[in-house]
This record gives structure tokens, sequence and C-alpha cells, in this order.
């Protein structure tokens, strides 16, 4: 058990609360295949044009390659993230999907609420879809344990320690006193530079790690003990 004071906590999702390949071989395909459709059911739509724009084109044709190709490419893109979020909430509506949380995640969740700590979410995935991921669980709604999200468009990149410090000011937590956990050392690596707390979560399924880093690291959150300041 490793035992941080803070009053935040801020996860990430990916790889950390929730499995990287449920990510990438259910959500990423699934909003992929549906890009063309959704485009088409919102022609004539403030948000349809909204993501035209967004997307750098002019046509609603040019939009939809630009946004298929960045979601190949696994492009971090707000505009893709968007689109992503718009078409993962119909499929989580309508049972198609739901959000896969690692078993060891609600109860640090429960734990750390009751003990009075903030906890908050940061991913490049957009603020809807992360909600959604959290409100359709194998372990029911989790959003009840969560305070709030932050994605790229509202605070930017996640390797950019520019970012760690909007948040931080949102929080108004001070710098020393906020916890981040994710899987990604470019992310610790820039949550580290603006002052923050940092753990790796490298989950049992993970590839073996060559270089421990800087950061200590857990395989479930169960092994964090987070008290107040």
């Amino acid at each position: 058990m490793i035992t941080f004071t803070a009053g935040a906590v801020v996860l990430d999702i990916e790889g950390t609360t929730g499995s990287a390949a449920h990510v990438r071989e259910v959500l990423f395909p699934y909003a992929r295949q549906r890009i063309a459709d959704w485009f088409a059911v919102h022609r004539g739509t403030a948000r349809h044009a909204e993501l035209v724009r967004a997307a750098g084109a002019a046509e609603e044709s040019d939009a939809v390659r630009i946004l298929t190709e960045w979601a190949d490419a696994d492009v971090k893109a707000a505009p893709l993230k968007t689109v992503q979020a718009l078409i993962w909430a119909a499929g989580y509506a309508d049972g198609s999907l739901h959000g896969h949380v690692y078993e060891d995640v609600p109860g640090a969740l429960a734990a750390w609420a009751d003990a009075g700590i903030g906890r908050w979410v940061y991913s490049s995935g957009a603020r809807p879809a992360q909600r959604d991921w959290f409100s359709h669980t194998a372990y029911g709604d989790l959003t009840r344990h969560l305070d709030g999200y932050f994605d790229l468009e509202n605070t930017g990149p996640k390797q950019d320690p520019g970012s760690y410090h909007r948040i931080g000011g949102t929080l108004g937590v001070p710098a020393g006193q906020i916890l981040f956990l994710s899987d990604a050392p470019a992310e610790l690596a820039a949550a580290a530079e603006a002052g923050w707390q940092t753990v790796r979560v490298h989950r049992p399924e993970d590839p073996p790690v060559a270089e421990p880093g800087p950061h200590p690291t857990v395989q479930t959150l169960t092994e964090i003990q987070v008290v107040r300041p």
C-alpha cells in the first residue's frame, strides 16, 4: 500500500480505470464505421456545420474523409473526439455499448469519496464520452463518485504541463496536493513538471515495463491510500 496526502485525485481512463483494449477494439471501430452516417443524419443542423468547420473542411464529404483519417491514425483532435462522443452516446443509449472499468475502480472511488477526496477525470475523450463511459458500466452508474471531467477541448493536451496547471487552477487545490493516475509516462512527466504527485498504473495484462521510471507503480487502485492534508 502506498499512501499519499492529497485533496484531489485526477484519473486517466484508457489503461488506468478502464481497458485500453476495449477502447481500441470496441469503441474506436464502432465510431469509425458510423462517422459518415452521423453526418448524413444530422445534415442541416448547427452541430453538423460546426463539425465540418472544426475539421477544417468546406464540405461534408471532406469532413468525413478527414475525420476518418484521423480515426485511423488515432489523432487526439477535439473535433474527432466530439463526433466519437456523439456516436457513442447513441450506442450507450440503445445498449449497444458499455463503459469498461476494472473491478477495483468502484471501491476506490467510493473510498476516496468517503474520505472527502475530490475525484476528477482527465482524458483525451470528450467530456460527454467520459460521462457516458462511467454511467454505463457493469457496476452501475459510477458518475455519482466523480466530481467532474477535463478533456482536450477545455483543458489542452495531456503531455503539456500547462494543462495540469489549468486543472489545478480550476480545482483550487495546491499542485503538491493533487494526485494524478495514468498509464502513460509522458502524461505523468507533464503532471510532475506541474508539481503534481504521480502514480503509474500498470495493469497485469499490460506489456512488461522495460524501465521502472520515476513514478511509483501499482497494478490496481486498491494499492493506493489517499488521506486529506
